[in-house]
């Protein structure tokens, strides 16, 4: 190895997604598995499929392309609304999409028509989060339109939660969008297939047993590639493994360091004024991993007594006095990493 390396352990991404596959079955719920977070890998794509996941959600064309090429022919949704340009490419690889605007609809409608298809969408409610979808005052009109187009079939009411705007899934949020769902039924005259209530953060509204009947449908990444870190922060849900992918670099100096910075105190290289505490001298490490790979601040290392201070673009600082043993220059350090860290590593060219 020469350099920072992501390894995913694919035994346990099939037996995180078969977890919550079992659970989600017994409320009438199935699952799609969502691999943008290792950038459509296929293998990653096959571990949740062999894991009982319906379908794969990617928001990238190019994760989709990397997924049908290599033969992947699991249903796949589109968790990203189009450019205009690529509104063809959707008709053609996936067979659901996410929409929340009109003239995306239109358009989805007449290159679908024109390709002798009917593309079926998701309509996101937006129910506070902010990140997308339209209001649910507007729902009765804009389903009205979409019925009258010939190309797209509304084959879902989904909501998206926790993101954005950090807005939780509730009983009552998620209640609102059954209701919302059976409002589009009653218009439509025709069962929707999907109630789409969010992505990994409405599993604790599952396993509490909150999670209102008539949601048929999660979108879930978080907890079958983490197994769950962020998403059961203060009761982890013991079935499920974390650690499936890891977080791997060189130690490329080891020195016995003062704790904070001599000289007189500016701005650090991305407009920052950090500020140290004085703790004497301590053992310091430094890896080759740094702020153009990853984000530091969602990196935790495994080994008790290694602890981050903080990076460069391309240096990690670690302070290292209490690990035992302590590292040596040429020894790999291993972190656990955030979704928003692994989103980083997995795209950067310089990790592996």
């Amino acid at each position: 190895m020469s350099g920072p390396q992501v390894a995913i352990d694919l035994g346990r991404i099939e037996r995180n997604a078969r977890t919550i596959v079992d659970r989600c079955a017994l409320s009438g719920i199935q699952v799609f598995g969502v691999t943008k977070g290792t950038c459509g890998m296929p293998q990653v794509a096959r571990a949740m499929l062999r894991g009982g996941v319906a379908g794969i959600a990617e928001s990238r064309f190019e994760n989709i392309r990397r997924l049908r090429d290599s033969g992947i022919n699991a249903p796949i949704m589109l968790l990203r609304s189009p450019p205009m340009a690529r509104i063809e490419e959707v008709v053609r690889t996936v067979d659901i999409s996410l929409q929340s605007e009109l003239a995306t609809i239109r358009e989805l409608s007449r290159i679908a028509e024109r390709m002798g298809r009917v593309h079926d969408i998701m309509l996101m409610i937006d129910l506070g989060d902010l990140r997308e979808g339209i209001w649910p005052n507007d729902l009765i009109p804009t389903v009205e339109q979409i019925l009258a187009l010939k190309g797209v079939r509304i084959a879902g009411i989904g909501t998206n939660l926790g993101c954005f705007g950090a807005i939780m899934p509730t009983e009552e949020n998620l209640g609102q969008l059954v209701a919302h769902a059976y409002k589009t039924e009653r218009l439509s005259g025709a069962r929707l297939d999907w109630i789409s209530g969010g992505a990994s953060s409405s599993l604790t509204l599952l396993l509490e047993g909150r999670l209102p009947a008539g949601i048929n449908n999660l979108r879930v990444g978080e907890a079958i590639l983490q197994g769950g870190i962020e998403t059961f922060r203060e009761t982890p849900w013991a079935e499920l493994e974390p650690d499936a992918c890891r977080l791997t670099s060189d130690i490329i100096e080891v020195k016995l360091n003062p704790s904070r910075p001599i000289g007189q105190s500016g701005y650090d290289a991305f407009g920052n004024q950090p500020v140290f505490a004085d703790d004497g001298d301590r053992l310091r490490a430094i890896a080759n991993i740094g702020r153009e790979d990853v984000l530091i601040e969602g990196l935790t290392p495994i080994a008790r007594g290694v602890r981050v201070l903080g990076a460069s673009s391309d240096h990690l600082l670690l302070d290292v006095t209490d690990a035992e043993p302590p590292p040596a220059v040429g020894d790999r350090v291993a972190f656990r990493m955030s979704y928003g860290a692994m989103l980083l590593a997995m795209t950067s060219e310089y990790v592996e």
